[in-house]
């Protein structure tokens, strides 16, 4: 199989529609569905509720990790370091990306609206049909 492209990569992110945040607390692994949205500069955007535990696991560790699988069973690793931002800029294109946020923020300034934004460090992508996973430049 051909080394798949950094649009590939994209695609199954986009496709995919959520995928699951890996954070830690102490030295157990803690998994969760999301859905971030991928900004053009290669950023992961995600929106929080103030009484998460990720926001503490965030702060403790930030290293964190979402892994994509979109309808072909292709995945996405994305591992990169996360942090707690209050870039209103940032929370407005979330809210409007992501309409199920409606559901649980009035708005990109409502009170009980975190975001983490992840720095992304690696991406590893692989198909059903690929001997080993292959590692992408977002």
């Amino acid at each position: 199989m051909d080394k798949l492209t950094k649009e590939e990569a994209i695609d199954i992110i986009r496709d995919a529609g959520f995928g699951f945040l890996a954070t830690t607390e102490g030295n157990q692994p803690r998994v969760r569905p999301m859905m971030p949205y991928l900004t053009e500069d290669g950023e992961l955007l995600l929106a929080l509720l103030a009484r998460s535990r990720t926001i503490t696991q965030i702060k403790s560790n930030p290293n964190v990790e979402v892994c994509f699988v979109d309808r072909k069973m292709w995945y996405c690793r994305v591992s990169g370091t996360a942090e707690i931002s209050t870039d209103l800029s940032k929370k407005q294109i979330v809210f409007e990306n992501v309409p199920m946020l409606r559901q649980y923020f009035a708005g990109p300034e409502d009170k009980n609206y975190y975001l983490v934004a992840i720095k992304i460090n690696a991406v590893e992508v692989m198909t059903p049909h690929s001997r080993n996973p292959q590692q992408i430049d977002l």
